[in-house]
């Protein structure tokens, strides 16, 4: 249990001393949300949260997916940046701009 808590403690710890973008496709759908994580997932130090959809009204134009959230520790290179902003550029040219969430 203690092992849980420290490894709990230290990604909270990582998340509050990082760099977060928020972004979303509201089309996109569940399956791309999480191809894109698991390549986001690839760059070192980087962690994703997906965000479920917030709306009372189900629509099946809409993603199950409301935003992705992109967590870049503050001591990140260069190379992690270019790296995270390529992976959404590939999936940018193949779906459509990304909205940015504030």
């Amino acid at each position: 249990m203690q092992f849980f808590l420290d490894c709990l403690f230290t990604i909270q710890a990582a998340l509050e001393n990082s760099v977060k973008y928020r972004i979303r496709w509201a089309h996109l759908p569940l399956a791309v949300y999480r191809e894109v994580a698991a390549h986001l997932c690839q760059v070192d130090g980087v962690e994703i949260e997906l965000l479920p959809q917030q709306s009372r009204q189900f629509d099946y134009a809409l993603s199950q997916i409301d935003s992705l959230r992109i967590h870049l520790p503050d001591d990140a290179d260069t190379f992690c940046h270019v790296q995270v902003q390529q992976i959404l550029a590939y999936y940018s040219d193949r779906y459509g701009a990304w909205e940015t969430v504030e």
